[in-house]
């Protein structure tokens, strides 16, 4: 049986730990089993069970107190991840090997993590060598994406991340919530975009003569090949995290290969059928 896997990737900031306790609480309330991984050795609060925690095997802040190491924050976490990636036997046994097994894998916010370095790469082809369906969740803070260049920024960093890690991947724009209604109508058109619309719509640095052709061939590949879409997340709709647990339960085809389980026996149908029971004293002799 396989088992299944969200990488929970994403810029500092942009929601990954709150995104992973929202999926927690809404699984619990549908009966579904869903366990969280800490792959951030640079975490310091989160409200929910962890699995497994990178922390008990490396913190940045012990790399970063090494006199003979002497890196900074970000050296650190790199150190962190590559060492990390050096002991997976540490992962295989805080995992085991349960069937029908679904994880989050909250994830460090270092972006050159997903787009520059191997490290994340490796974790998903290890992943997939013991029988996981990976799918990779990029969060992007909508807050962050209410102006055009922001957007293509966040569009880039996604496209990126699909390119590097070559997985399944569903783009989300998280606090919702946060959003004034204003803001909200705003981002609805980043939702379902019309690339070539926004162009003339931009600021004056995307219409620039030096960057107008590079803008528009990124707008171009983006629409024309529906390369990138995002799917809003409101932590406090129900509707709108079911929507979106649902597009990733499509993406790595969970419950396709659960076996169907029989309901229970109710009272009814364990009470006698006094028909037959007639019948049978009227057949006897």
């Amino acid at each position: 049986m396989p088992r299944y896997a969200q990488l929970v990737m994403g810029p500092a900031g942009s929601g990954k730990s709150t995104y992973c306790s929202t999926m927690v609480q809404h699984c619990n309330a549908l009966n579904r089993s869903v366990q969280v991984v800490n792959l951030d050795p640079a975490a310091e609060y989160f409200d929910y069970p962890v699995m497994a925690d990178i922390r008990e095997l490396i913190e940045v802040d012990d790399v970063m107190e090494d006199d003979s190491l002497r890196f900074g924050p970000n050296g650190g976490l790199v150190y962190c991840m590559e060492y990390f990636a050096n002991h997976f036997d540490w992962l295989e046994s805080c995992l085991g090997h349960t069937e029908d097994d679904y994880l989050l894998f909250d994830c460090p916010g270092q972006i050159e993590l997903y787009t520059h370095l191997p490290v994340i790469k490796h974790l998903v082809e290890q992943l997939q060598q013991w029988e996981f369906r990976v799918c990779g969740v990029f969060l992007v803070d909508s807050q962050f994406m209410v102006e055009s260049f922001k957007f293509v920024s966040g569009i880039m960093a996604a496209l990126s991340t699909m390119a590097s890690l070559e997985i399944p991947q569903c783009n989300i724009m998280t606090k919702m919530d946060l959003l004034s209604k204003k803001a909200k109508k705003e981002i609805e058109r980043y939702l379902d975009p019309d690339m070539y619309c926004m162009i003339e719509d931009s600021s004056d640095r995307l219409k620039s003569t030096k960057f107008k052709k590079l803008t528009e061939a990124i707008y171009g590949l983006v629409d024309d090949y529906s390369m990138v879409r995002f799917l809003p997340f409101d932590r406090s709709d129900e509707e709108c995290i079911n929507i979106v647990l649902q597009h990733i339960d499509f993406t790595i085809q969970y419950g396709e290969d659960l076996e169907f389980k029989e309901p229970k026996e109710t009272e009814e149908d364990q009470s006698p059928n006094f028909d037959e029971l007639f019948q049978e004293r009227e057949d006897a002799p």
